[in-house]
């Protein structure tokens, strides 16, 4: 589908058009069911855990995020081949009936008190994420525009963070709950619901590749994917920046409670803040990468790439060096005071973390909307779900690495916040790797900011790559 660039509608002009709509809210429903049971079964196993089982609630919260991102290892590759060969409206449409079958084995978990049951129903729930995936982004390039594909995927990427944000609170508001168990099992089977609805409103999207032959060998499927994604250098390397994003980001959302515990010396309020700030952020990152495209008069802009992996890095960065400026403050004489959120809030050293906070989920947003509508647009339709399932893979293998060595650090003595700094630094580093292999990136940025003497640059980079 192709618009005139003058006719191209604001990005939020998609949220009333059915091609965009049905699946906008579909996705935001789906994240906001995953994060509420996810949460929900974290919150409940770490005050009840003697009820439940002798693991301790830290095993079982590292238990509970292995299930689930564990699918989108063993079944990507399946995903993007089905996504590839049926209709993703109808493939959509299934994968929201499976997940109202999973909410009922969420409600028998809690009637019996199975933990088996309640696990198996987590990792059932990362299965229809990891089905829905390439169907999400693989379907973008077919109902919208060139021009409408990184208003899009900003609408998405925004919306998926503020889902999560309010699932993830939400999920613990009903776990403290009477009879919680009852509460989430009734939530989440409504908004599987109500998803499934939106999603009998998806138009059709048809095959790619219909006369492709499922294969079920999981291991040489999965690197099939990844090499239809190493059959373009720009896409690859696109994906490996989403994947780093993912890692980053897990980075910081996983160590928020104890970082508001320890440094911040704070209760669960300040974690609510920092997820709502960075969640904020994130999405007004991603919303505005829209308006800046449009400044460039390109469809898609490499150079805010760069100008977000600055920001993620600087941000980062200064939001490690200013953390122990605040725990300074709370482990001193006026403890209590910074134990209290609204006093905490008067301290100027807390602004400059929420600020850095801020700035750096919007740098987020920068950096990874472009990414996601490179690879949609450069890739072949044939196999451009196959090429996001290989984004998933990876996504999750950076995630766990990224958990892996973050333990790996805490235990070996470093504080929080040196962690913070740590990634931070090596955020830089792989910044600097990328830019030196795609000069485009950083070309795009000096072009973009009006820095005449780049576009010969960028002219003679391409002329050297043809």
């Amino acid at each position: 589908m192709n618009l005139p660039e003058n006719r191209v509608p604001s990005q939020f002009a998609l949220l009333a058009q059915r091609r965009f709509a049905p699946l906008f809210v579909t996705q935001f429903l789906g994240a906001f069911n995953d994060n509420v049971f996810k949460n929900a079964l974290v919150v409940l196993l770490t005050f009840n855990a003697a009820a439940w089982t002798t693991l301790s609630p830290g095993e079982l919260a590292n238990l509970a995020a292995g299930l689930f991102i564990l699918p989108f290892f063993l079944f990507s590759a399946t995903a993007g081949q089905l996504a590839d060969k049926f209709d993703k409206a109808r493939l959509a449409r299934a994968t929201k009936i499976l997940e109202m079958l999973i909410v009922f084995f969420i409600g028998l978990g809690f009637a019996l008190t199975s933990l088996t049951l309640l696990l198996s129903a987590l990792f059932l729930l990362g299965l229809q994420s990891t089905f829905f995936g390439p169907v999400k982004y693989a379907i973008l390039p077919q109902h919208l525009a060139p021009q409408e594909l990184v208003g899009g995927n900003a609408l998405v990427e925004g919306g998926t963070y503020v889902s999560i944000l309010i699932g993830t609170l939400t999920g613990a508001l009903l776990a403290g709950m009477a009879h919680g168990g009852a509460w989430i099992t009734a939530v989440c089977f409504v908004v599987a619901l109500v998803g499934y609805l939106a999603s009998r409103a998806i138009p059709a999207a048809p095959a790619s590749a219909p006369e492709l032959e499922i294969r079920a060998n999981i291991l040489r499927e999965t690197w099939r994917c990844i090499g239809f994604a190493r059959q373009d250098r720009t896409v690859f390397l696109s994906i490996l920046g989403i994947s780093w994003f993912w890692l980053y980001g897990a980075l910081f959302l996983t160590q928020f409670p104890e970082f508001a515990r320890s440094v911040l010396h704070g209760d669960e309020r300040f974690v609510t803040l920092l997820l709502v700030v960075f969640s904020v952020g994130v999405g007004a990152g991603s919303l505005f990468c829209e308006r800046l495209t449009r400044r460039s008069g390109k469809t898609v802009e490499p150079g805010l790439v760069s100008l977000g992996a600055v920001g993620m890095t600087l941000f980062g960065l200064d939001f490690a060096m200013a953390s122990p400026a605040v725990g300074e403050i709370a482990s001193g004489d006026i403890t209590e005071k910074v134990r209290d959120l609204a006093l905490f809030l008067g301290d100027p050293a807390a602004w400059r973390i929420l600020g850095d906070l801020l700035f750096l989920g919007m740098s987020g947003g920068l950096y990874s909307v472009p990414l996601y509508a490179l690879v949609q647009s450069r890739s072949e339709n044939a196999h451009r779900a196959r090429i996001i399932a290989a984004n998933n893979i990876l996504n999750a293998l950076f995630m766990v690495t990224g958990a892996l060595a973050a333990t790996l650090l805490l235990e070996h003595g470093y504080g929080i916040p040196t962690l913070f700094a740590f990634a931070a630094v090596t955020n830089g580093l792989v910044a600097i790797y990328i830019f030196t292999i795609i000069p485009e990136f950083p070309l795009r940025t000096l072009i973009w900011s009006g820095w005449r003497g780049a576009r010969d640059g960028e002219g003679k980079t391409k002329d050297g790559e043809n």
